[in-house]
């Protein structure tokens, strides 16, 4: 092993690449005497409704409430039905559960690992209200197909966009295209908070209504409800913060596609599937995820090289205990889902990531090939 131990992510490397701004905004706040709410919200609200090409975004308290206040703004509850995958971060599940309904889970596209398509019709009942499309990994799901199903039976389209913050799909940015979208700022994201938060974008000004509404209890403006909703609400420390950093997200997001790009140049030749880019679509690349035979024996290999890996997800959600009884998949199974978690591996991504250290990553895995 030769130099630092090179993680898999650093938000801490981002942290210090904006570190005079952050103190400055973080002092802003202090300054302010506004610590809940109130205008450093309100501009990153509208900042990033703008970036992302929708007319509102309602700051939350994280990725999953977003979730929750989406699908509850939407309408769905007890006795509905969302369909999703099985292979996401469990969140995504959480929150179908959360808002009442029953999450059913159908396969991923085996190049992709988005929500395949072909397999969604099949799944729609009539307590069907809503289908999540995880864009996974900062990797676009398949919006045309999936919007036309939604559409073809009334349901509506929900943009799990927590790994895709800045990722484009046929020009446009995610979490303006489905009806609802919903993103987390945690901080290993793209666009990362020191702590955690989450926005719901969306261009219907009574969705929009309903999520600042439920976010607060049920209120209105006179502190009156209707019915009950949640305390989650973006934090102004940490909206302050994004702010410093989203002006900085695209190029950010650049150097995420161009560490990729040098991943697949020095992989290609190895006995990998390397992740690959559906066509019409910008990759945030929030992960860059490969699949290989003997991953463990590879993730040992990179560690005591010190390179850092991660798996995202080794158990997916229809397996985790505690959620298994609560949701619903084919008959047939999830075939692809069950293949690619035990071959999937995260290699590290991020800006600040140096050239001569994604050289170290690609010379370790040849060594290892190599030792074979």
């Amino acid at each position: 092993m030769s130099g630092r131990t090179i993680p898999w992510a650093s938000p801490g490397a981002q942290y210090r690449a904006h570190k005079e701004a952050i103190w400055a905004a973080i002092g802003r706040v202090l300054d302010s005497g506004v610590y809940v709410l109130g205008e450093e919200v309100e501009r990153f609200e509208r900042a990033f409704a703008d970036y992302c090409g929708a007319a509102h975004a309602v700051g939350v308290a994280s990725g999953t409430d977003a979730l929750i206040l989406a699908l509850r703004a939407l309408g769905v509850g007890a006795g509905d039905e969302v369909i999703s995958v099985s292979h996401t971060a469990l969140a995504t599940i959480a929150a179908i559960i959360a808002a009442g309904a029953t999450p059913v889970l159908v396969d991923v596209d085996e190049n992709t690992y988005t929500i395949d398509p072909a397999r969604i019709e099949e799944a729609v009942t009539p307590k069907t209200r809503a289908i999540i499309a995880v864009h996974l990994y900062g990797q676009p799901a398949d919006l045309d197909a999936i919007g036309a199903i939604a559409a073809r039976h009334g349901l509506k389209l929900v943009e799990d966009c927590a790994q895709a913050a800045g990722a484009r799909y046929r020009g446009r940015r995610v979490g303006g295209i489905g009806d609802i979208g919903c993103f987390s700022f945690y901080p290993t994201k793209n666009l990362g908070a020191i702590g955690d938060g989450g926005m719901v974008t969306t261009s219907d000004p009574a969705l929009a209504l309903r999520v600042r509404r439920l976010r607060q209890y049920g209120w209105d403006e006179a502190r009156r409800t209707e019915e009950v909703g949640l305390n989650s609400r973006l934090d102004p420390l940490q909206a302050a913060i994004l702010n410093v950093k989203l002006p900085s997200l695209d190029e950010d997001n650049a150097r995420r596609a161009a560490i990729a790009a040098r991943y697949r140049a020095g992989l290609c030749a190895l006995p990998l599937a390397l992740p690959q880019q559906r066509a019409g679509t910008d990759h945030a690349y929030h992960l860059y995820v490969l699949a290989c035979e003997r991953r463990e024996a590879l993730a040992a290999f990179l560690g005591k090289q010190g390179v850092g890996c991660a798996v995202h997800y080794p158990v997916p959600a229809h397996r985790h205990g505690g959620y298994s009884a609560r949701v619903r998949i084919p008959d047939a199974g999830l075939p692809v889902t069950e293949r690619l978690v035990d071959r999937i591996l995260s290699l590290p991504i991020y800006p600040e990531l140096e050239d001569a250290e994604v050289e170290r990553v690609i010379a370790a895995i040849g060594d290892f090939y190599r030792a074979q």
